[in-house]
């Protein structure tokens, strides 16, 4: 359904409260906690012969969330539509073995074939609708892979307005209840979305709006991002101020900003890094102050072996 299109995701994950209408109080959202920093995430989108459902927790050792992708306006495909599709009974057992291994299991919306702002969905109703989703397949969260390009580039505010009703419901679509940190929200804005070139503010002003309801970022481009100088302190003049520490100097908080990459150079029409080269830019970037985490498109591409050598420096296990 997508291709990692740019070369590094920063995305966003918010725990959320509140209620579609009346309060929800149940004892068993207790172990449905937010992951605590640093996030290591890994997107599923690719059908995988032989597998129904997300893979079993030991392939995927080293991360703390996967995302099943996609959730569309029209409904579930791919990966989601599979987690829709097996019996209850398996999808609780899927449950219980990723909680105990500490992995939260997300939903990822949209992706490249959703425009839902150009296509003029109400952000409320989808929100709304994306809210039950996540509440009635147990799923501990979702993340907002927006790629209306059309909207964002048109630099009038619709795409800006859209994202910030839109994260405000969900916010309140999904319940905290009594506990705090239940369900995950997270954000995979383009990093060229982060730039001062738009004048309607494009990502900078979706963070200044809701960015307190959101737990971390992931950041992409076209060459901006494959060097550690790149990627982490200075891109390039076509997209300026869009590597990890200029961002964060923008106003968007360094610990919210985990660093994300496609698997292959076959995930992506761009901006890969071997997994030696994005050690060492992990490791700068950990001796810097940032904790973040690291993002990868996709499994099978990517599975354990990929986040143990990505983590090797900075984060062994």
């Amino acid at each position: 359904m997508r291709t990692f299109m740019l070369s590094t995701l920063l995305s966003i994950f918010a725990a959320i409260g509140a209620v579609l209408s009346a309060p929800l109080v149940d004892t068993a959202l207790s172990s449905r906690a937010t992951p605590a920093a640093p996030y290591f995430v890994i997107y599923s989108d690719e059908y995988v012969t032989g597998e129904t459902g997300p893979p079993a927790v030991s392939e995927i050792t080293g991360y703390n969330v996967f995302a099943l992708s996609f959730w569309l306006t029209s409904g579930p495909v791919d990966q989601a539509a599979e987690w829709v599709d097996i019996d209850d009974a398996t999808r609780a057992s899927y449950v219980t073995s990723y909680h105990d291994a500490g992995v939260s299991l997300i939903v990822s919306a949209f992706g490249s074939t959703d425009a839902p702002t150009t296509d003029g969905y109400d952000p409320t109703t989808v929100a709304n609708d994306l809210a039950a989703f996540v509440i009635g397949y147990d799923l501990d969260g979702v993340d907002i892979d927006y790629e209306d390009f059309a909207a964002m580039n048109a630099q009038n505010g619709s795409a800006e307005d859209w994202l910030t009703t839109f994260t405000q419901v969900l916010r309140d679509a999904l319940p905290e209840g009594m506990f705090t940190g239940q369900y995950i929200l997270t954000h995979a804005p383009v990093a060229p979305w982060f730039s001062d070139l738009y004048a309607s503010g494009a990502y900078l002003a979706v963070n200044m709006n809701v960015g307190s309801l959101i737990d971390w970022f992931y950041n992409q481009g076209t060459t901006e991002y494959t060097t550690c100088t790149g990627l982490l302190t200075e891109s390039s003049t076509t997209w300026p101020n869009t590597s990890l520490f200029q961002i964060a100097a923008a106003g968007v908080s360094l610990d919210k900003l985990v660093i994300g990459k496609p698997a292959t150079t076959s995930d992506a029409t761009n901006g890969y890094m071997n997994t030696t080269l994005l050690a060492e830019c992990v490791e700068m970037a950990y001796e810097q102050g940032w904790d973040a985490g690291v993002m990868v498109w996709e499994f099978p591409d990517a599975a354990a072996s990929w986040i143990e050598a990505v983590r090797s420096l900075a984060f062994p296990e």
